[in-house]
This record gives structure tokens, sequence and C-alpha cells, in this order.
């Protein structure tokens, strides 16, 4: 329950509001926004995709070549098994493997027993022939 108390200066005129009325502005607004909405175009949810004609799914690529380097615990180097003898150096074989049109892998198996340095040596020949596929296995690999 609100009581209305007359303004002390005023002879019983109501007082004049000064305030902007909105409602016109709001209405024009609305009619504006359901304009809006109804000019925009619909969205489809859909995506288009390119799918392949055939059925029949393509053939499994083989899988890379991969040479073995072994590396036992005396610095001697094994090519896939067999040992790499002194005067035939390793480079020529890195040689041979990074002039083919594929790279096969190159996975070295250093023995953990191996000092540091013979892995160094195979590795940095490795890169100096160009082989970009090199690879380490540990001892799980077994």
């Amino acid at each position: 329950m609100a009581m209305n108390f007359p303004s002390s200066g005023s002879s019983g005129e109501p007082d004049v509001l000064v305030d902007i009325n909105t409602t016109p502005l709001i209405d024009v607004m609305l009619v504006l926004l359901i304009m809006l909405i109804i000019t925009i175009p619909v969205q489809l949810h859909a995506v288009n995709l390119n799918l392949p004609d055939d059925t029949q799914p393509p053939p499994p690529l083989p899988p890379p070549a991969a040479i073995r380097i072994d590396i036992t615990a005396d610095g001697t180097i094994r090519w896939n098994g067999e040992d790499v003898a002194p005067d035939q150096p390793l480079d020529a074989r890195l040689a041979g493997v990074a002039a083919q049109p594929e790279q096969p892998e190159l996975h070295l198996h250093p023995d953990r027993r191996a000092p540091y340095r013979f892995v160094a040596k195979v590795l940095a020949a490795g890169q100096r022939n160009g082989l970009t596929k090199i690879g380490i296995t540990g001892q799980e690999q077994l």
C-alpha cells in the first residue's frame, strides 16, 4: 500500500515527467528484430563429403624395408646378422643404402654394455651419408 504525497510547492497540479517514453522504441526494435530473423536464410547443418566411388579398399602398403645394425659390447658391428669386416667400412654400406630411391629404415640395436662412442660412430656415419630414417631399438624389443 503506497501513498502519494503532493510536493510542498505545488498547487495541486501534477508534476511534469521529463523521462522519455521507451515503449515505442522497444516496439520498433522488436519489429526490426523479427524482420531480420525472417530474412536470414535458413542454415543447413550438412557437411558435404567426397566419398570414394569404389567399394574395394586399396591394397595395404608393404612394410618398409629395415636394416638392423647390432653393436656388441666390444664394438663389433653386425649388418643384418653378419659381421662387418674391418676392411669393408660401414660408410660404404650406408652410402649404398642412402643412394636408393626409397631409403629403408635403419634400426640400430646397441648392446647395453657397449660404450657410447661406438653408437655415436654409427649414428655419425648415417648422418654423413644422408640417411633420414634412423631409429634406436631398446632391449625390450628382443
